[in-house]
């Protein structure tokens, strides 16, 4: 599989307890875990001497291997610096394709979710923002990029959606330097949202020990 990048828009809404919405510019690759461009270390990942080995031992010891093909979607190192709020894995094994959604927060700390083949609703179990606790379901809406790319995870509540985050885009050639860009600009415009939101009076939840 030759890698792919797409020059993709993100988009985050929030809708409680304060309204507030924003989209950002991003390009992110896909490509099989075997063959990897430059940027993409295991230790930014799953850890293990490849992305393969970390990824089929995470998937291992939910009991799920053995593992074929994996193509994964996500935006490498640049100039020494990488911050992938969401890593996205398809994983051909027994049963069909299950996708691992890999979550990132700013505190430096990663999270695998298993979706099995099917698969679209889990449980909350990883603190990502400061302003929501560790509670609720996700609803995740993960097919494999074709010539689009079209990526949606809903936070659900007490019967009520107080997130959704969505990723569209289409596949591209790009230029470098653009893509250098948006890359590096990724976590410091997450720090600003999270900045106005304190400004603007939400409260944080305290981060679990």
């Amino acid at each position: 599989m030759t890698a792919s990048l797409y020059a993709c828009q993100v988009t985050h809404v929030r809708a409680a307890p304060l309204r507030n919405a924003f989209t950002y510019p991003v390009y992110l690759w896909l490509f099989d875990v075997d063959h990897p461009p430059r940027g993409f270390l295991p230790g930014d990942h799953f850890g293990g001497r490849t992305l393969r080995q970390g990824l089929t031992d995470f998937l291992a010891g939910r009991g799920v291997g053995p593992v074929g093909r994996i193509r994964m979607l996500a935006q490498p190192r640049v100039l020494g610096h990488v911050f992938n709020p969401l890593s996205l894995y398809w994983c051909e094994a027994p049963g069909g394709t299950h996708v691992v959604a890999e979550v990132h927060n700013t505190y430096g700390e990663r999270h695998g979710y298993l979706l099995r083949p099917g698969q679209t609703r889990l449980d909350k179990e990883f603190y990502v923002s400061p302003f929501y606790p560790v509670d609720g379901r996700y609803r995740m809406s993960l097919p494999e990029p074709g010539e689009n790319l079209a990526v949606t995870v809903t936070l659900h509540r007490a019967g009520d959606r107080p997130f959704v985050a969505t990723v569209r885009g289409e596949r591209t050639r790009g230029r470098v330097v653009r893509r250098a860009l948006a890359t590096l600009a990724v976590p410091l415009r997450i720090r600003r949202q999270g900045i106005g939101l304190y400004l603007r009076g939400l409260p944080r939840k305290e981060r679990p020990s």
